[in-house]
């Protein structure tokens, strides 16, 4: 399959197993995504290989960052209907607590869209959504 057909497949079906699949770095970290009617949770499993600090252990903070910044891509890109990555133009990410090697969670929500630039805010979380790992602003450029 294509991309455009890939994309297609994703928004009319809801699997984003295809889509996944053709993101190394995506299907490398092992991101998984669920949708619930117009809104989409993005899923990091625990993964021996994710981790940073294996005495704790905890994911390596470039993980987190990756896990959050892709979710933030494929959010837009769905949410655009556009048929490509989005380009990433900033990232911003705090740090809240220590992300410990089970499943982890991430939601996005598009903060403003103008002609050329959207921007979206991004939060991870593990056991409780009210006690995030992180948070993330990300703005991306738009096809024009």
């Amino acid at each position: 399959m294509t991309d455009p057909e890939i994309l297609r497949y994703t928004r009319e079906t809801g699997d984003f197993s295809q889509l996944i699949a053709s993101i190394p770095y995506a299907s490398h970290i092992g991101l998984q995504c669920d949708r619930f009617g117009d809104d989409m949770i993005f899923r990091l499993p625990a993964k021996e290989q994710n981790l940073g600090n294996p005495i704790l252990p905890a994911i390596h903070g470039g993980v987190i960052g990756g896990f959050m910044e892709l979710s933030a891509a494929i959010y837009l890109m769905l949410a655009q209907e556009t048929n490509r990555m989005p380009r990433i133009v900033n990232f911003s990410l705090d740090y809240l607590r220590a992300g410990l090697n089970q499943e982890t969670y991430a939601e996005c929500q598009l903060t403003r869209q103008g002609n050329r630039v959207a921007n979206v805010m991004i939060t991870a979380w593990q056991k409780s959504r009210s006690r995030p790992i992180a948070t993330a602003r990300a703005h991306f450029l738009l096809e024009g």
